[in-house]
């Protein structure tokens, strides 16, 4: 079908496009949009420990597996949330193993429940022209990131749309018909460039289920298509009621939402302010929800804006800005099948020597060596587990982590620490070796780390090299 064609399809409201592919397990994730004017604007974050490390590591060691990312048609500052800003990040996400949901707001600025304003471009434009205008904008960012490599497994059309998009064209007390057709333009431009993608329409306010049944009742009268259902639940900020009756509410909706329509449902939003002492509460009461979806229709939950530590304003992160590190708020993603980090030396089987930071020292670029075994934590290690059994290797008494000199692949690189980043040269396999040892193979490479020369003295240098079964690339946990 030629893009003429599925213009018309989604102005005229045809019969959907091909349908989302086989379900994946529930996501955990966070929209993190601001993260990379935050790194701009000299922020730093620190882990658990308090160690300096990468936003997305730290998410992922508290469980998560997905982030979201908002697109403005024109951002005022002419770059952050614009398309280029997006594929930088969603490439960044992609490559450390997340998935990716793409956030179409559909106007310059910021689209929630009071402020649904077209862009600047689009001011004078019909419905007919707001509906061409989004699936070329759909269609044109999404191939973008298709260029870069990415796969979004979701695409939101439109952000906390209570009463429509684009307003007043699309606003949906004003013209039901009119807002369908802009979702249905944002659905079939998604499912032209993704097919397996999921398109979401979402709304703000879980609890409110009236305004939910409002809103699909009429997207599904005018022939609305869409493959999930998305909500935001901000638990404290509803006036008048517990948090404890704001989560039961909104599982209420969500159920009522599979019942009534046939949809999966997911929670898009969710945040808590920083310093409230029931966050982790609050957060794991409507994860736990989740679960009693029924039929298990439920995708998963995105914290907003984690990292934020107040940026602009926002107090709803879940990182303490005092400190720089996680709040117990992201604790509550963790589960049982969160991967754990395990700490210990790596003893080389042809030495019987240790791991070991040269001189313990805490800088970029400390050579990495052999050196006899002790108990000092310069060489203990944590195993921060990563995806497809892959982990970095990080330091205790740095927090820097294992990574092959100037990523090269060439045998004889060095081995040495760096910040933790969420690159292939940073991440290694344990490769079973028999009788406890393995090798330690990286993912950028395909090489496996060495003792230079076969040596069993200390100070011999750790390199990589062409993996074989020598025991000098061979290594146990101790």
């Amino acid at each position: 079908m030629n893009k003429k064609a599925l213009l018309v399809a989604a102005i005229l409201g045809s019969s959907s496009l091909l349908s989302s592919g086989s379900a994946f397990a529930n996501a955990k994730g966070a929209d993190i949009s601001w993260l990379s004017e935050m790194k701009d604007n000299n922020y730093i974050f620190y882990n658990d420990n308090g160690v300096e490390q990468d936003v997305i590591t730290t998410l992922k060691q508290h469980g998560m597996d997905s982030v979201r990312l908002r697109v403005w048609v024109n951002p005022a500052d002419g770059f952050y949330s614009g398309i280029d800003d997006v594929v930088a990040k969603a490439v960044e996400a992609q490559n450390a193993g997340m998935r990716i949901m793409i956030d179409f707001h559909y106007s310059d600025t910021w689209a929630d429940p009071g402020h649904q304003t077209k862009p600047s471009e689009w001011a004078s434009y019909t419905a007919e022209g707001l509906t061409q205008a989004v699936w070329w904008h759909t269609y044109d960012s999404l191939n973008a990131i298709k260029a870069a490599g990415v796969t979004p497994e979701w695409v939101q059309v439109g952000n906390e749309t209570n009463n429509g998009m684009l307003w007043g064209e699309g606003k949906a007390s004003e013209n039901m018909q009119a807002f369908t057709w802009l979702v249905n333009s944002g659905h079939d431009a998604t499912k032209a460039v993704f097919p397996d993608s999921k398109v979401i329409v979402h709304l703000a306010n879980c609890h409110d289920n009236a305004n939910f049944r409002w809103i699909f009742d009429g997207l599904n009268s005018y022939g609305g298509k869409y493959d999930v259902i998305g909500a935001s639940d901000y638990p404290t900020n509803v006036v008048g009621s517990s948090w404890q009756t704001v989560n039961q509410q909104c599982l209420a909706n969500l159920n009522d939402m599979v019942s009534r329509y046939d949809k999966d449902v997911m929670i898009t939003e969710i945040g808590v302010p920083w310093d409230n002492a029931d966050a982790e509460a609050i957060l794991r009461d409507m994860i736990d929800k989740l679960d009693e979806v029924q039929d298990s229709r439920s995708l998963g939950v995105f914290y907003w804006e984690p990292q934020a530590s107040n940026f602009n304003g926002y107090t709803l992160g879940a990182w303490d800005p005092n400190t720089r590190k996680p709040t117990g708020a992201l604790d509550a993603f963790i589960d049982d099948t969160t991967p754990t980090a395990t700490t210990n030396r790596i003893r080389s089987r042809i030495s019987d020597r240790c791991i070991d930071v040269n001189g313990a020292r805490k800088n970029n670029g400390e050579d990495i060596l052999q050196w006899s075994c002790h108990n000092n934590d310069n060489q203990q290690w944590t195993f921060n587990a990563v995806d497809s059994g892959y982990y970095q290797i990080q330091a205790k008494h740095s927090g820097l982590c294992l990574d092959i000199e100037s990523a090269s692949d060439n045998d004889g690189a060095n081995v040495i620490q760096w910040t933790c980043k969420d690159t292939y040269n940073q991440q290694f396999i344990k490769e079973d070796m028999g009788d406890g040892y393995f090798r330690l193979k990286s993912r950028a490479s395909g090489k496996c780390i060495d003792i230079y020369a076969q040596g069993t003295s200390n100070g011999d240098s750790a390199i990589q090299w062409s993996c074989h079964d020598g025991w000098n690339q061979q290594w146990k946990d101790d």
